[in-house]
């Protein structure tokens, strides 16, 4: 086998694209449902310092900023609410109601997201749920010392759409 060919395979696996039907844990699989489209996320957490109750200044997080790529395209992009737009118009919005963890401490968890409100007509408008897997990074350790200061977490994720039925 060539380099060349042996990169992208790698790649895929890497990514976890590379089998359709994945073993999910159970706070995050969605029995029944199935695939609308699955894209990979590059981008940042983005966490804010706010004083707790407390009175303790600590990172919040704050909103995602990231590019959707599918066959190594911008295919849309993920933001604050948290919404999925892609280029064709659709768009979702969705709402956390299951985690799993990340494979390292330094991964963001995991999620299962229900979907709550729907823009626009194309490839999302079916979906019904979301789910974040393959988490790399995101999270933010260290103190911080200035209430309002922003600092962004790299991280990577692919996120899965789905159906009902």
């Amino acid at each position: 086998m060539s380099i060349k060919l042996a990169v992208p395979c790698l790649l895929l696996l890497s990514t976890g694209m590379a089998g359709a039907a994945e073993s999910l844990p159970d706070g995050i699989a969605a029995p029944g449902e199935s695939l609308v489209l699955r894209v990979h996320a590059e981008g940042a957490q983005v966490y804010e310092c706010k004083a707790a109750a407390d009175g303790k200044l600590a990172w919040v997080f704050r909103e995602p900023i990231a590019t959707l790529l599918s066959d190594g395209k911008t295919a849309g992009r993920h933001y604050a609410g948290p919404n999925w737009e892609l280029a064709d118009g659709s768009a979702v919005i969705g709402k956390a109601v299951g985690n799993a963890p990340g494979a390292t401490p330094a991964d963001i968890p995991w999620l299962k997201l229900e979907v709550t409100a729907r823009r626009g007509s194309g490839t999302l408008t079916p979906v019904t749920t979301v789910q974040r897997i393959n988490t790399h990074g995101g999270k933010l350790d260290g103190s911080c010392d200035k209430a309002g200061e922003f600092r962004s977490a790299p991280y990577s994720a692919d996120y899965v759409f789905l159906k009902k039925g």
